[in-house]
């Protein structure tokens, strides 16, 4: 018999531990005690699986934003050898996040493994999700760029102009015409289930959750004086991430994405960013390629998940 329950004081922030895993664990424990300082999950967001006898069999965490209230993703969860456990995880953490407000939730399976989850056996994984409920909303590739890393000189066929400058309304103007053309899948699917527009708005708002500075999200203005590339560079509570990059299709192909890349690749470092990250869907040729340009490693491959509560 399976039993999840809110984790205990004492288990707090090792959670579940392998033996023999040091590194693994060490990375864990300081992943989790970081996301309850930062407030992106609670002491009874975390949940626990044990067996017949008490012991720990797997773990899962709720995960937001700081600041918010409502859940919207999975971390953590591990459920080693056993359908059962990761069904009943899952099941719980969609039930606890479902009481809170959330109407979805989301869980991401990076490959190759690494810190802070160490998501061994991806396969597996995926299969768990789906079993679960869950379906691929976009399979995507993972970008880092490192302090030290060179970086191309700023573009300067394109005049940036900040948000401080122009305010919203030009940004939400070009957010609306590049996601009708989009390569994302994700982003497309916003786009037929709420128009370009409010998928524009959503995109927007989403990301203004992320920390930033006015001044850091810019659009690049072509010599024809119309926009051309919208870039949106932030910190998300781990690592600085360029938060989103597009350009306008009247202006694809001409290098614009990794001019824009560059950009904010460039005003994070300047706010002291040692490493930078970058995700895009893996149908987005152009855009994959503008972060290799633009001096970015790919250095993982990251299935996004989602389950409607």
């Amino acid at each position: 018999m399976v039993v999840i329950r809110p984790a205990r004081p004492r288990e707090l922030p090792a959670l579940l531990e392998f033996p023999d895993d040091a590194e693994r664990n060490a990375a864990t424990r300081a992943y989790l005690g970081e996301l309850l300082a930062a407030g992106c999950t609670r002491p009874e967001w975390c949940l626990v699986a044990e067996d017949g006898g008490g012991a720990p069999v797997g773990s899962a965490v709720l995960w937001t934003l700081p600041g918010q209230e409502v859940p919207y993703a999975v971390v953590l969860f591990e459920a080693p050898g056993s359908a059962e456990v990761a069904a009943a995880l899952l099941e719980s953490a969609a039930a606890t996040a479902r009481s809170l407000g959330a109407d979805e939730l989301e869980h991401v399976v990076d490959a190759p493994a690494q810190a802070p989850q160490f998501q061994r056996d991806p396969e597996r994984r995926a299969e768990l999700l789906r079993s679960a409920g869950f379906r691929v909303i976009r399979d995507g590739r993972r970008f880092r760029w490192a302090a030290g890393a060179e970086l191309p000189p700023v573009d300067a066929r394109l005049d940036f102009r900040s948000l401080d400058r122009l305010g919203p309304a030009p940004f939400l103007a070009l957010l609306a015409e590049l996601l009708g053309e989009t390569a994302d899948a994700r982003l497309a699917a916003d786009v037929v289930r709420y128009g370009a527009r409010q998928a524009a708005e959503r995109l927007f708002e989403e990301t203004a959750e992320l920390r930033h500075e006015p001044h850091w999200w810019e659009i690049g203005y072509d010599g024809d004086g119309t926009p051309a590339v919208i870039s949106l560079p932030a910190e998300n509570p781990s690592v600085a991430v360029i938060g989103f990059v597009g350009v306008a299709p009247a202006h694809r192909g001409k290098g614009y994405a990794a001019a824009a890349v560059v950009r904010g690749t460039r005003l994070l470092a300047a706010n002291g960013a040692r490493e930078v990250r970058g995700d895009c869907d893996a149908a987005n040729a152009a855009m994959a390629k503008a972060f290799t340009r633009a001096g970015y490693r790919n250095f993982a491959e990251r299935l996004e998940f989602s389950r409607p509560l």
